[in-house]
């Protein structure tokens, strides 16, 4: 089935290309050779190795969450001004055009990002 993840008995993500066998068995690799394998979809997996996958994602969904850092203003006192009258100035902070306002004050002033 397109759409649907296939894995290796051991429970491993299959990524790559697919064939079947005279069966109609889904087997890894384009075409069948001595090293092709059969795949699964998850509900055929063993306990086990449906419990190994989930970890996996799991931990992937742990990686995929954290926070890059943006830039940070070279100048964190005037930066600090500038934030303060903008939450004066704008009825809603944050929002677009308070924050487009803020960078283009900052800079204004002498201020940049690093």
């Amino acid at each position: 089935m397109k759409g649907v993840k296939h894995y290796l008995r051991n429970g491993t993500l299959y990524k790559g290309a697919t064939h079947k066998d005279g069966k109609g068995k889904l087997m890894s690799g384009a075409k069948h050779t001595a090293s092709s394998k059969y795949l699964f979809h998850m509900k055929d997996l063993s306990k086990q190795h449906k419990q190994k996958q989930r970890k996996q994602r799991r931990n992937m969904a742990k990686k995929k969450t954290k926070k890059k850092s943006g830039s940070k203003p070279t100048n964190p006192s005037l930066y600090s001004r500038v934030k303060s009258e903008a939450k004066k100035k704008f009825k809603v902070y944050p929002s677009a055009y308070a924050n487009a306002w803020l960078v283009r004050t900052y800079k204004k002033r002498g201020g940049g990002y690093a």
